[in-house]
C-alpha cells in the first residue's frame, strides 16, 4: 500500500492498481494475484488456511457475544466494537487446545481477557460514571446478576453530555458459549446452542441530574427462564449509563455520552 501524491485523485482499478481514499487521503495498492483456489489447496498456504479458520471462529464468537447484549450494544458501542471483540476472541483461540486452525475457543477459561472491555473506547464507562459501588454479583447458578449502587451525588460522579437532564443506569447480562471446530461443517460451532448469544438488559428509573439521587439504585437481571447454564458457557455482566433530555415532560435519548463496560464474567 502506498500514498497517491498525484494531483489526480483516481478511484477504482486500473492496470492492476487499485486507487482508493481513506480518512481523507488517497492510496494505491496492487491487485492480489493469488487465486482463491490456490489459497484453499496449495500446501504453501497451509498456515494461511489455519489463520482463516481461526479468524472465522473468533468472528462467530464475537458476534454471539454482541448478540447477548443486543438490547444495548448498538446504543453504547463504537464503530469498531465488532473488530475489537474479534481481536480478543482471536487471543482466546490462540490459548486453546488442539491443532492450529482447529483450536478450541475456550471463553469460559479466559473470561479475564474480556472482563473490563469497553464498548466505546472514546467514552470509557468510568469516565462517565464513577460513583463508588461494588461490581455486579453473579449468583452461584449463573442465572441472575445484581448491581447495587449506594446513593451518590450526581454533580460529583456523573460526567454529563451537553443537553442532558436525566440519566439511567443499566445492567446488561448475557451468555457466550465456547466454540469448537466441527470437521463435518468445516466451521466453528457453539458448544451450547440453547444459551449462546442470549441475554437481557434492565434499566433504573430516570434519575434527574443535579444533587443526590436520594436512595440506593438496585438492578437485578433475572435469567432463570433460560434454564440450567452449561459449564461450557460463560456469563458476562456489563454496567452502563444512558443519557436523556427532558422536553415538554418527555424524555428523549441523546445521541452521545452513553458508556458501558463488561464489569464481571464467570
Amino acid at each position: 500500500m502506498a500514498r497517491n501524491n498525484s494531483f489526480i485523485r483516481l478511484e477504482g482499478t486500473l492496470d492492476g492498481l487499485t486507487f482508493y481514499r481513506k480518512n481523507g487521503e488517497s492510496f494505491v495498492k496492487t491487485k492480489n494475484q493469488v487465486s482463491k483456489n490456490r489459497i484453499l489447496n496449495d500446501p504453501a498456504y497451509k498456515r494461511t488456511r489455519e489463520n482463516m479458520q481461526e479468524f472465522g471462529g473468533a468472528a462467530r464468537t464475537s458476534k454471539a457475544f454482541r448478540e447477548s447484549f443486543a438490547g444495548i450494544v448498538r446504543l453504547v458501542g463504537d464503530t469498531y466494537v465488532a473488530s475489537r471483540l474479534t481481536a480478543i476472541m482471536r487471543k482466546v483461540c490462540a490459548l486453546g487446545t488442539g491443532l492450529r486452525g482447529e483450536r478450541v475457543i475456550d471463553v469460559v477459561s479466559h473470561v479475564d481477557l474480556i472482563t473490563g472491555f469497553e464498548l466505546n473506547v472514546q467514552k470509557p464507562f468510568d469516565t462517565q460514571f464513577n460513583a463508588p459501588s461494588a461490581p455486579p454479583q453473579i449468583d452461584t447458578n449463573r442465572t441472575s446478576v445484581r448491581w447495587n449502587v449506594p446513593d451518590f451525588n450526581t454533580d460529583t460522579y456523573v460526567r454529563m453530555p451537553e443537553g442532558a437532564t436525566h440519566f439511567k443506569l443499566a445492567l446488561a447480562a448475557g451468555y457466550t458459549s465456547n466454540y469448537e471446530w466441527v470437521t463435518a461443517t468445516k466451521s466453528y460451532e457453539p458448544v451450547d446452542e440453547d444459551v449462546n448469544g442470549r441475554g437481557l438488559v434492565v434499566y433504573s428509573a430516570a434519575i434527574p441530574l443535579g444533587g443526590m439521587v436520594g436512595s440506593d439504585t438496585s438492578l437485578d437481571a433475572d435469567m432463570t427462564s433460560f434454564g440450567t447454564i452449561p459449564v461450557t458457557s460463560a456469563v458476562f455482566a456489563g454496567t452502563a449509563i444512558v443519557f436523556y433530555q427532558e422536553v415538554n415532560g418527555e424524555l428523549y435519548e441523546l445521541a452521545q455520552g452513553h458508556a458501558m463496560k463488561i464489569a464481571v464474567g464467570g
